[in-house]
């Protein structure tokens, strides 16, 4: 083989390792701090007895643990699904399908932000419970339609009063779409990451497992403490300060992060 033959060869073997790298820490990075890491880890486990296990003659075991991971390949997909949905919906939501947001655009989701901030800041004042939902590419319909409708235009004085204790549309969670508040009153699938929301409530295990399914970004209040919290891409960011909470609300509303070093507060 000349070496007009192995430059390209080694190039091609180069690309595919880098791919192939690219991928496995994409994959690690999606399932870090889920339950997925867990039984990934059991996974790994296995793998290594059963090699074992072969090297030290154990038939029987090897059988055994072969057997396991039969099982294991027709199970994992069904374990994992909320992970696979969450990797293909954020493959669905890749840059080739992004668009790019008009001035107009831009200075109406400042004024949005603006009033997401405020309305949270006085809902923490005082110690007013809330659960907001922003929807972004993923569509939220099956999540407004377990609520009521409103279709309203968004206003800090509204989100306050939707969420007063013992009004009618204060349990659940409020879903703005496209700047109007499209739903109030929904409900919202619970996360299943035990660790993550130890001592914390129903709307912080709700915000977090909407956002772990969806791309929406959920404002979090706490009735107990006042704290503020935001849930995006399955992350829990708490102890927000209104300068936080705005830089936040403005990386995961914006369709690119370059945006936001335009916006001054």
């Amino acid at each position: 083989m000349g070496i007009k033959e192995v430059i390209p060869y080694f190039l091609t073997t180069l690309l595919d390792i880098a791919i192939v790298s690219f991928v496995i820490y994409k994959l690690l990075v999606l399932i870090r701090g889920s339950r997925a890491e867990s039984l990934l880890k059991g996974v790994v486990i296995l793998l290594l007895a059963n090699a074992l296990a072969k090297a030290l003659g154990l038939n029987t075991v090897s059988w055994l643990l072969k057997q396991s991971m039969t099982f294991l390949a027709v199970a994992l997909p069904i374990v994992f699904q909320p992970e696979l949905r969450r990797a293909l919906e954020q493959l669905g939501r890749g840059s080739l399908f992004k668009t790019t947001l008009t001035e107009t655009d831009e200075k109406q989701l400042r004024h949005n932000i603006e009033i997401l901030t405020g309305a949270a800041l006085k809902l923490s004042e005082q110690k007013i419970g809330a659960l907001i939902v922003v929807e972004k590419n993923t569509g939220l319909n099956e999540y407004i339609e377990t609520g009521i409708r409103i279709d309203a235009e968004l206003s800090a004085e509204l989100l306050i009063n939707i969420f007063i204790p013992k009004s009618p549309l204060h349990d659940g969670a409020v879903i703005i779409r496209n700047g109007r508040i499209a739903a109030a009153a929904c409900f919202l699938p619970l996360s299943h990451n035990d660790f993550s929301l130890k001592n914390l409530g129903t709307r912080h295990r709700a915000g977090l497992g909407l956002s772990e399914e969806t791309d929406a970004v959920v404002l979090i209040v706490s009735e107990e403490t006042g704290v503020i919290s935001l849930a995006v891409e399955g992350k829990l960011y708490r102890y927000l300060s209104r300068d936080e909470l705005q830089r936040k609300l403005i990386e995961n509303l914006l369709f690119y992060r370059e945006s936001a070093k335009k916006w001054r507060f």
